[in-house]
């Protein structure tokens, strides 16, 4: 069960965190794939906020190692307090629920293999670290009493437009809407999602799509990086998305957690749709270079190993829903993650 069908069949289960945190009970976070580029955008705003936060990057935590329970038994003893203060080494203090004070632990789960085209030429290890290791963050979870948010993608749908049946255009795809991976990729992704579900009542699964950061490699900063050695660029303008500024899916998932919301599947996004040409030319506008140097082209210009969606624009319906705060649009958050991080952003490859 998915969707909001499965929000509604656990709101017991958020009734009861709700309470918690407006009770104003301490949260303790571990975030893992602390190094990438959503990872690092979780970590850094919770320690802003001043929050008791654990930054796992692969080599504190390898999640598609046999060792992740154990390392999160030991990340929850130190989070739970034993008489006069002592902290609970052996894990022995019970679930979080048990722990008196209405400690929540809550891992949030930025680890993943993202290569998509590295996944069907290695299926085994794209499975091991987006279907295997979320099943083990979702037991381990389950046995602490821990909360999972768990990132999955736009590539669990088969990325062809969905048409309205009113108007005849195509439609965001909403979180129930059935799935239906088209790669290897999406295909472990989405097998990661079924584990999640059917460990651990209390997770969250919140997919995201076309997401750019500060940290690491991806498509904003390869574009504004390639005006210097190219005259002209061709970018595809037959794939729709909606571009995600990492810090900003970072904020709404730590909103997400704070606010209580009923636990199940969400998607959160820039709000409205782009193209990668689109993308392509509001990046030149930020580095002020001239637009017309982007060219359109179709998919068939840069055959790849693993085809890409020609629509995987994700509805915001179930997150407004929730109460929770609307992301900005897309071309706004652009020109505000320029602002806040432009030298990361307009760096040479």
């Amino acid at each position: 069960m998915t969707g909001p069908a499965a929000n509604a069949a656990n709101a017991t289960n958020a009734t009861n965190a709700a309470r918690a945190v407006s009770m104003g009970a301490p949260v303790r976070w571990l975030v893992t794939g602390a190094r990438g580029q959503l990872g690092s955008e979780l970590t850094e705003l919770l320690r802003r906020d001043g929050e008791d936060v654990t930054a796992a990057g692969r080599a504190e935590l390898d999640v598609t190692g046999d060792g992740v329970a154990d390392a999160l038994r030991r990340w929850a003893a130190g989070a739970a307090a034993g008489p006069a203060g002592t902290a609970d080494p052996a894990g022995t203090a019970g679930t979080a629920a048990e722990r008196g004070a209405g400690r929540r632990l809550v891992v949030l789960n930025a680890a993943a293999w993202t290569d998509v085209d590295g996944a069907e030429a290695d299926p085994a290890g794209a499975a091991a670290a987006n279907t295997d290791a979320p099943a083990r963050l979702a037991a381990a979870c389950a046995e602490l009493g821990a909360t999972l948010v768990h990132v999955s993608t736009d590539y669990v749908f088969p990325g062809t437009p969905v048409l309205d049946p009113a108007t005849g255009v195509p439609r965001p795809y909403e979180v129930d809407d059935p799935v239906g991976p088209a790669t290897v990729y999406g295909a472990t992704k989405e097998a990661g999602e079924r584990a999640v579900r059917a460990a651990l009542a209390d997770h969250y699964i919140v997919r995201t799509a076309w997401v750019y950061g500060a940290v690491g490699g991806n498509f904003v900063k390869t574009i504004a990086a390639l005006r210097h050695r190219r005259d002209t660029l061709n970018v595809v303008a037959d794939q729709h998305g909606s571009p995600t500024w990492a810090a900003e899916l970072a904020g709404g998932l730590v909103e997400l957690v704070r606010a209580g919301a009923p636990y199940g599947t969400y998607h959160l996004t820039g709000t409205g749709e782009a193209t990668w040409y689109d993308l392509a030319r509001a990046v030149f506008e930020e580095v002020g270079a001239d637009p017309a140097r982007i060219h359109a082209c179709d998919s068939a210009a840069f055959p790849r190993p693993a085809p890409r969606p020609a629509y995987s624009v994700l509805s915001g319906r179930s997150w407004t829903a929730a109460g929770l705060r609307p992301p900005c649009e897309w071309r706004t958050a652009l020109r505000s993650a320029f602002r806040v991080s432009r030298s990361s952003f307009d760096t040479p490859i």
